[in-house]
C-alpha cells in the first residue's frame, strides 16, 4: 500500500488576520474622499435639478408667448419651488401665491435633503419672471451648500437674457467663481 500525501492550500490564521488589517487600513482611508464624492454628486444633481426647472420655465414662456414665474414654495429655495404661468400677471409670486382658476402650474419640486442650503441672491429672493421672449426680471445666481460650507459648493447663474448655467471653479480650489471671476464668500447672502 502506498500512502499519498495530501497537500492542503489556503492561508494561515496569521496571514489571514493580516490581510484584513491591511485591508480595513486601507478602507478607513478611501472612506472620506468616498464621503466627499457623494456629497459632491448630490450638489451637482441638485444644481442640476434647478438648471433644468429653470431653461424649463424660460422655454414655456417662449412657446406659450406668456410669462412664466418660478419661485420657492416656502421660507427658502431649499425647500423646494413651482414653475407656473401667469396668465393674468395679478398673481404676487413674491409672497408666494398662485392664482388659482386663471394661472397654470407646470412643475414643482420637492425640498432639497436636510443639511443642504439653495439660497438666491439679492435679486433673486423669492422668484424669477421670464418674459415671453425668454428674458428674465433680472441677472443673478442661486448658491447651492452642503453644511454651509463654500468648499465644493455649485453656483447656478441666470444671466441677463435668462440662461442659467452652472458657474465654474476656474482656480480648483473647491468654490465656484462668480460672473465678475470673484468667489463666492456665503451660502446664505451676499454672494
Amino acid at each position: 500500500m502506498t500512502m499519498r500525501s495530501h497537500r492542503l492550500f489556503g492561508f494561515s490564521l496569521i496571514e489571514l488576520i493580516i490581510t484584513m488589517t491591511i485591508g480595513v487600513i486601507l478602507l478607513g482611508s478611501a472612506m472620506p474622499s468616498l464621503t466627499s464624492g457623494i456629497v459632491s454628486n448630490r450638489l451637482t444633481s441638485n444644481a442640476n435639478d434647478l438648471v433644468v426647472a429653470l431653461n424649463f420655465a424660460r422655454s414655456e414662456a417662449i412657446k406659450r408667448g406668456q410669462h412664466v414665474v418660478i419661485r420657492k414654495t416656502g421660507e427658502n429655495w431649499e425647500n423646494g419651488w413651482q414653475v407656473f404661468v401667469d396668465i393674468d400677471r395679478t398673481s404676487d409670486a413674491r409672497k408666494n401665491l398662485l392664482d388659482a382658476g386663471t394661472d397654470v402650474e407646470l412643475r414643482t419640486s420637492s425640498a432639497l435633503p436636510d443639511r443642504y442650503t439653495l439660497r438666491g441672491n439679492n435679486n433673486f429672493v423669492s422668484f424669477i419672471r421670464y418674459q415671453p421672449d425668454g428674458t428674465s426680471n433680472r441677472f443673478g445666481s442661486f448658491a447651492i451648500c452642503e453644511g454651509g460650507n463654500i468648499r465644493g459648493a455649485k453656483l447656478v447663474i441666470v444671466n441677463s437674457v435668462g440662461r442659467a448655467r452652472m458657474a465654474p471653479d476656474a482656480d480648483h480650489d473647491g468654490v465656484p467663481e462668480k460672473e465678475d471671476g470673484s468667489e463666492i464668500g456665503s451660502c446664505t447672502s451676499g454672494f
